[in-house]
């Protein structure tokens, strides 16, 4: 396809409607930005013994911290060792210190933020922490650049609700040049099929614990982010798509030379962006309007993870503009599918960079006029740049031009041959709510369906009527307090299997729930998200047990079979079933209280 020379209408008339919208808080945010960037060294405007703190154990870089010519990088990172993805951090301070020193900056490490792993906490009580850990981070990060002492900053930080909290703290401090450094997935592990046959075969009971541990051992075993496309990759993704990345940055192993030279080069950039380098950007303005339709375009396009449905409204929100369903729902109908990534194929990430990868996905995507060309980026050249692959050539950063056409078809897709001509994302409508489905690994047969629906206020509950066979039937399992307001929206994988296992079975199978299920969510029929949540009333506290339920993707509806007379009469279940103690979860009753919906972003800290 020859390349689009303008932006496709509805991308525009999307952009436009989100601008008008955001216009005063936009216009508010923009003027705090400006006043908090006085153009100076930030540490020039603190006293001496305030400076003095600053300097204290920075050895061996005290003379030009003092003497205030020189930046200062301001490091937050979500390093700890438990999670794979965030292990590889450990060393990048280091590099970052001198790189830093060589080219005239200083580098320190300002703070540390939470980073919890959702693979470790998935189906246990730990997970109704998760996405409260977000605006924690967020919160976290702006306690590491309180001290005022920073010219830019640098964001290590790779997985699910950690990226999407650094960004809200880094737009928070929108005077401050921002880089998002990731760390690479690990080498590809155990087949994506037979690791979703291996948890099928041992939520029937035909395999073992030992069988199921080998197979998740030999799925996630070293160093690097998980090699699904989650939010953990839908993330780096969209730092690429925002241009928050070095162009090509994403998906470049841990633990190799390139990722070296592009955290070095990602240090410099930084450098170059601060008030005393040749081209201050600040985050705050760079990122605007056109980079989160960019960013929600990019998701669509490639299958990505719905968590980003709330994400990315919150991440707007902290840069004063205002995202809803809506605007999904609308791009969502002229962006077609051109991407395949388990858990919506086979393939995992490595696949997908080998394929063609970032570059080729924002060429396809520039190609149809279906992204804004002009949005601003931190190496500001606009997307094309995005379009190009990094290389190392003796020992030499460099950018080639990326892949024009799929080296792996089933993989990815030209958008002139997608794999389908709508996204895999949709919002659903009706008298149970409104909800958000992934449909990009839902066979077309299973695209509606209707069935009596199965009630359950945990998902334990589900999984042990799944054991006692009761559920061997055509059934929609509404899985409900599962909201942030009842116990923070903790993600529901531990469905997945079983649900998956009934449909093998040959049953029509889908679930409703006010909870999450995320990137993993696959080949399930899932109305997830549902708003208002039951805990506020929401309607599907009114469902009962053998209430037929219509879940229409054509339609875009979500509707129960119930007249209008008997709904209306009914009075809502407000029960919660979830003890809100242990683990941690007493600290996040605050939380709980002032949380915003999931289509407002499920915000506490703004």
């Amino acid at each position: 396809m020859a390349p689009s020379t303008g932006v496709h209408p509805v991308i525009q008339e999307v952009t436009a409607r989100i601008k008008a919208k955001s216009e005063a808080s936009r216009l508010a945010y923009l003027e705090r930005v400006t006043a908090a960037g006085e153009g100076t060294v930030a540490r020039g405007r603190l006293s001496c013994a305030n400076l003095a703190h600053v300097m204290a154990a920075a050895d061996p870089d005290k003379d030009v911290l003092k003497g205030g010519r020189w930046p200062n990088l301001g490091i937050v990172t979500a390093y700890n060792d438990m999670l794979s993805a965030h292990q590889p951090f450990e060393r990048y301070p280091g590099v970052i210190k001198a790189a830093a020193r060589s080219v005239g900056a200083v580098a320190q490490v300002a703070g540390g933020v939470p980073a919890m792993c959702d693979g470790v906490t998935q189906g246990r009580p730990g997970m109704e922490l998760s996405l409260f850990s977000r605006d924690l981070i967020a919160m976290s990060t702006g306690i590491a650049l309180s001290h005022d002492a920073f010219d830019a900053a640098l964001y290590l930080g790779v997985c699910d609700k950690i990226v999407p909290g650094l960004v809200m703290g880094a737009l928070t401090f929108g005077h401050l040049p921002a880089i998002f450094i990731p760390s690479g997935p690990m080498p590809s592990g155990l087949p994506n099929k037979e690791k979703a046959r291996i948890r099928r075969e041992f939520a029937e009971g035909n395999v073992g614990r030992e069988a199921l541990l080998a197979a998740e051992s030999a799925s996630y075993h070293s160093a690097g982010t998980c090699t699904f496309y989650g939010t953990a990759n839908s993330n780096q993704m969209l730092m690429e798509v925002m241009g928050l990345h070095l162009p090509g940055a994403a998906f470049v192993p841990p633990g190799t030379a390139l990722r070296d030279a592009l955290t070095v080069e990602a240090t410099r950039q930084a450098a170059a962006m601060t008030a005393l380098g040749d081209r201050y950007r600040p985050v705050g303005q760079m990122i605007d309007e056109r980079s989160f339709v960019n960013a929600i375009v990019t998701l669509l396009a490639t299958g990505g993870s719905t968590n980003h449905t709330i994400h990315l409204i919150a991440m707007a929100a902290a840069a004063g503009i205002h995202l809803d369903w809506d605007d999904f729902d609308a791009l969502s109908t002229v962006v077609p599918l051109i991407a395949r990534v388990y858990p919506n194929g086979s393939a995992d990430v490595n696949h997908f960079h080998a394929a063609g990868g970032t570059g080729f996905v924002i060429r396809q995507l520039l190609n149809g006029g279906l992204l804004h060309r002009d949005a601003e980026t931190v190496v500001g050249q606009g997307l094309e740049a995005y379009t190009r692959d990094p290389f190392l050539i003796d020992g030499r950063l460099e950018w080639r031009d990326g892949e024009t056409r799929s080296l792996a078809p089933d993989i990815l897709r030209t958008i002139d041959d997608p794999f389908d001509a709508q996204s895999g994302l949709q919002v659903l409508r009706g008298n149970l709510g409104r909800s958000v489905i992934k449909t990009s690994a839902v066979a077309q047969g299973d695209r509606i369906i209707e069935a009596p629906a199965a009630v359950f206020n945990d998902q334990s509950e589900l999984v042990a009527a799944f054991k006692a066979g009761q559920l061997d039937r055509d059934v929609i399992a509404v899985v409900r307090f599962q909201g942030p307001r009842s116990n923070g929206m903790p993600e529901l994988h531990q469905l997945t299997p079983v649900l998956g296992s009934l449909m093998a079975r040959g049953f029509k199978v889908a679930l409703v729930t006010d909870g999450r299920m995320s990137g993993a969510s696959g080949s399930v029929p899932a109305a997830i998200h549902v708003t208002p949540e039951s805990s506020a009333g929401g309607p599907l506290a009114r469902v009962r047990n053998g209430d037929i339920i219509r879940l229409d993707t054509v339609a875009r509806s979500l509707e129960i079979k119930v007249s209008e007379e008997e709904w209306v009469s009914r009075a809502p279940d407000l029960m919660s079933a979830h003890p809100q103690f242990g683990v941690g979860r007493e600290l996040f009753g605050s939380f709980r209280r002032l949380v915003s919906s999931a289509e407002e972003g499920a915000i506490v800290c703004l």
